[in-house]
């Protein structure tokens, strides 16, 4: 069975995964008492994580351990090469990485982030599964989920919640119409 590239992400009423200045404070719309939003849940289904350098870096500057020790983590940098504690740096084509992750036993294949990478994997139709999370916050600016030139794709909802925080989250599958 092919390994499934799934986008799960928060983002603001208005589109942004990120403020001015990669401000995330408008997450905090979404902090209620006992409430993972299926995070634990869908952390059992995956086993590889890919980010964004830019991503990457502002997880690991929260000062926290890291949260993917379990899972094997690439993050894409035209910058870094080789490995460091967390995560294996990939400066080529994402298509070959999907491709060769794909051809290796496994579960789910994580995106989280960023803009510029999920970009790049619409650019491609290579996102399965999308599941976005929507904080009820306008951002007013900022990093966009969905930049500019995005490509058209058709999408089929199979699943919407409404939390108690007023977060909601909707699930998609890339449509084969």
């Amino acid at each position: 069975m092919k390994r499934e590239v799934i986008l799960y992400i928060a983002m603001s009423l208005d589109g942004s995964i990120a403020g001015e200045n990669d401000d995330l404070s408008f997450l905090e719309a979404a902090e209620y008492p006992g409430e993972d939003y299926g995070y634990e849940d869908f952390g059992k289904k995956v086993d590889t994580v890919i980010w964004g350098r830019k991503t990457y870096d502002k997880v690991r500057s929260f000062g926290i351990d890291f949260p993917h020790k379990d899972k094997k983590v690439y993050v894409l940098s035209n910058s870094r090469t080789g490995s460091d504690e967390n995560a294996e740096y990939f400066s080529g084509d994402i298509r070959e990485l999907i491709a060769a992750l794909r051809e290796t036993d496994g579960k789910a294949i994580y995106i989280d982030g960023g803009a510029e990478l999920v970009y790049e994997l619409m650019k491609h139709d290579l996102i399965d599964r999308y599941i976005i999370s929507i904080i009820p916050a306008l951002v007013g600016g900022g990093i966009r989920l969905f930049k500019g030139g995005t490509p058209a794709a058709k999408l089929k909802m199979v699943k919407s919640s409404v939390f108690p925080s007023g977060v909601v989250q909707v699930h998609y599958l890339k449509s084969s119409e």
